[in-house]
């Protein structure tokens, strides 16, 4: 079955995935509805097998046992649906009316199971229970199965109070005698209308909390999902920073940390993207960044952005590392290892193994908000993201896939890095900065 459409007045704005949240949110309580009831049936089982001062007339029938063996089959045939599938509102109604007839019918049958005046049952404690049948709708959040309940719960009554008071016209049983109505048989009508008021009370109340809540519980999944999206753009870090901001995020929002820059590119991508079908220039892209970042995650960088087919990500910006230029160096090492192993896949063996290059600056960096009021943006700045760019540049220039510069390598190496080899350096001017620099060649092609 398709998924119930919400009736409120702002479901038609709501995305489908977020009514189908709800729907689902909805039908689980269904599930928990159904078990309740069931438990029902097995307190009333057990109260009426214990063993009474009281037993039945000898010429009175008991009902009880009939009733509650049908009220429980019923039951069980609504579980198990509601666990293989949505149910329709109209089987929710159904329930609705089943319940309380079944209650109603229930209470009902006391008088001729203890061979008593119909008016007898009127103060029957099990009539307590329409307050729970009531409340158990508010679990679907839906006012308008809490006011169905109410409804018919009245409208039970109504007919029982009635029955008492037309069954025998000559025998009515009415007081107005408070004292008379608690001693015995007798109906008390303002005591039967006070019943009716409570349960109308009940019900509307219910159904106003109910009309509230549900307003939140639209709101709180409309966030979540968006929540949810909002991960899929941010990196996990940035994203949960988000999440756990205890004040509006503002632009002009920074914070300055010790942080390794690495940036990732294709070499030779522009030509070659433009002799591919967009598609496929996509779906390479998809590939490539799917395989490297969580190499770089695994590390504890958080990607800053995706540049076409470059890279971003900061080790140490968006928290305070110990580890930060060490991180983005065994990422490098990994990086190099995975694209090598690249020439063995139909997709990537395009971009496999000197293709990738990587480069890695460190120093201080400002993490921070920048944008307006509609539109943010968490971002790194500093002299190291713009350092790390232009060594990356630079790795066409000097033949090499992976290059930094010796104050990070230094840098990492006093923070537990390992070289996985003897890295050749050299003094070199670099056109793209203006000055020399001491080059680590991390690898070479």
């Amino acid at each position: 079955m398709t998924f119930l459409k919400l009736k409120n007045a702002g479901a038609k704005k709501l995305p489908a995935r977020v009514i189908a949240t709800i729907n689902e949110q909805e039908n689980s309580s269904e599930i928990l509805i159904k078990i309740v009831q069931i438990m029902v049936f097995g307190i009333w089982g057990i109260l009426y097998l214990i063993p009474k001062p009281q037993t039945v007339a000898s010429t009175g029938m008991s009902l009880v046992p009939y009733v509650l063996v049908l009220y429980l089959v019923l039951n069980i045939i609504g579980l198990i649906w509601a666990m293989r599938r949505t149910l329709p509102h109209w089987a929710l109604y159904f329930n609705i009316l089943i319940d309380m007839s079944m209650l109603m019918v229930l209470i009902w049958s006391f008088h001729i199971q203890y061979d008593q005046p119909p008016s007898f049952y009127l103060k029957a404690p099990t009539a307590m229970y329409i307050f729970i049948f009531i409340a158990l709708r508010a679990l679907r959040f839906q006012a308008r199965f809490v006011i169905t309940a109410g409804a018919i719960a009245i409208l039970g009554w109504m007919v029982l109070t009635g029955y008492v008071i037309f069954s025998d016209p000559e025998n009515n049983m009415i007081t107005r005698d408070f004292v008379e109505y608690m001693t015995s048989n007798s109906v008390l009508i303002g005591a039967e209308m006070d019943k009716i008021l409570t349960i109308t009370f009940v019900t509307a109340i219910l159904a106003l909390v109910i009309s509230r809540a549900r307003k939140l519980l639209v709101q709180a999944v409309t966030e979540s999902a968006a929540v949810s999206d909002m991960s899929r753009f941010f990196d996990q870090s940035v994203a949960e920073k988000i999440r756990s901001s205890e004040n509006i995020i503002k632009p002009g929002e920074g914070v300055r940390r010790q942080a390794a820059i690495l940036n990732i590119d294709i070499r030779g991508f522009t030509p070659l993207g433009a002799s591919m079908q967009p598609s496929q220039t996509v779906c390479l892209l998809t590939s490539y960044q799917q395989k490297l970042l969580p190499i770089i995650q695994k590390h504890g960088g958080v990607i800053d952005k995706f540049l076409g087919d470059g890279i971003m990500a900061s080790f140490g910006a968006v928290a305070d590392s110990d580890t930060y230029a060490a991180d983005a160096l065994r990422s490098v090492d990994d990086i190099i290892a995975e694209t090598d192993r690249w020439f063995d896949d139909d997709e990537l063996k395009i971009i496999a193994g000197s293709k990738i290059n990587c480069a890695v600056a460190s120093g201080n960096v400002v993490f921070g908000v920048l944008g307006g009021a509609d539109r943010l943006e968490y971002t790194t700045i500093g002299d190291a993201v713009n350092r790390s760019a232009k060594l990356e540049k630079c790795n066409k220039e000097v033949a090499t896939r992976a290059i930094t510069d010796q104050q990070t390598l230094q840098l990492a190496i006093s923070q537990g890095y390992v070289k996985s080899a003897n890295f050749a350096c050299e003094n070199q001017f670099v056109e793209s900065i203006g000055e020399k620099v001491e080059l680590v060649y991390l690898k070479r092609l």
